[in-house]
């Protein structure tokens, strides 16, 4: 708990140089989530009150701040953002038939399905109000491919975990999709918001690609870690048949008799805690994590080598730091 807190407290600081535009940001995104509708209120001040590390609304403002100075467009562009974020997220649980998100209990968990997947249509419905109220079309043709990335990443997804037959760069292409498209529309949006330069632009779309890339892998390794914060191992993936990259490069390093026999274990209809642990203990037999963080410190290279090509100064070095705890994170 205490490195968690030290991790947490990194975050913080990284906030500083945009903590004013973050609390004009909150202020002003709890307004536009205001409704004549009691239910909906009551379900949004629920979802308001358990924010998470507004990673994605802090990548939009040191973006546009690193490149210029923070415009309305900027503040637009946040509240596309993390409309378009809640709304996936809250989809998502849909999906995976998850009842806790957080910590918490999840929308789905309180509300069910039938509210849940509205809930969700309403606030991408909101996103794209807010756009074209605004006259932001350069951020909401950003905003709406990112959408429509993650669409099909996610049915890329469904698909695979079907057969169990993902390859290494299938994997790759799920995860642009599904996450790092996201990360590129903060990067990028927050950039478009204070220039018109496609070049710097395009810089940005780049670094968000690789940083989000970095991100999910990261995610991927918590399931086959020896602990998290409550003391016992996730192996979320496994019971939804998700296979990621660490799973993936084991496979390929392993000999075909143990291949076999781990996919049967994971394709069968029930996986208990035994099964999770025979696959955590080949994953690690078989340099799974060892692969998968080079993966992962590879993409943050590069993505490094991107932000590099830009001036330094404060937000480009709270970017930096941002990446830095992506992947030094704990949950």
């Amino acid at each position: 708990m205490q490195q968690k807190s030290i991790l947490m407290g990194k975050l913080s600081s990284i906030k500083e140089p945009v903590a004013t535009e973050l609390k004009i940001f909150d202020e002003e995104f709890a307004k536009t989530m205001k409704t004549d509708v009691p239910l909906l209120n009551l379900i949004t001040t629920f979802l308001l009150k358990r924010k998470g590390k507004q990673v994605r609304p802090l990548l939009v403002f040191l973006s546009a701040k690193m490149i210029g100075e923070i415009t309305i467009s900027t503040y637009t562009a946040a509240s596309m953002i993390e409309l378009l974020h809640t709304a996936t997220l809250v989809h998502d649980d849909v999906v995976d038939e998850s009842y806790e998100r957080r910590g918490f209990f999840s929308i789905n968990a309180l509300w069910k399905s039938k509210l849940s997947v509205l809930l969700g249509d309403y606030l991408l419905a909101k996103g794209l109000l807010i756009s074209v109220e605004n006259k932001e079309y350069d951020i909401l043709e950003i905003v709406s491919n990112a959408v429509r990335e993650m669409s099909e990443g996610e049915l890329l997804q469904i698909q695979k975990s079907r057969k169990l037959d993902i390859t290494e760069e299938e994997y790759f292409t799920i995860i642009r999709k599904k996450t790092a498209t996201l990360f590129s529309a903060c990067t990028s949006s927050g950039a478009r918001s204070v220039t018109t330069d496609q070049s710097v632009i395009n810089k940005m779309r780049d670094f968000g690609i690789k940083l989000g890339m970095a991100f999910q892998i990261k995610d991927d390794l918590f399931d086959y870690e020896n602990t998290t914060f409550t003391g016992k191992p996730k192996g979320n993936d496994i019971q939804e048949k998700k296979i990621t990259l660490p799973l993936i490069s084991a496979l390929v390093n392993a000999p075909n008799i143990q291949k076999k026999e781990i996919i049967r274990l994971i394709n069968k209809k029930s996986s208990d805690r035994k099964t999770y642990n025979r696959v955590f203990e080949f994953v690690h037999e078989h340099k799974g994590m060892e692969s998968a963080q080079n993966k992962m410190r590879e993409f943050r290279d590069e993505a490094l080598d991107i932000l590099f090509t830009f001036n330094k100064n404060n937000y480009r070095n709270s970017i930096e730091s941002l990446v830095e705890f992506i992947i030094d994170r704990k949950n």
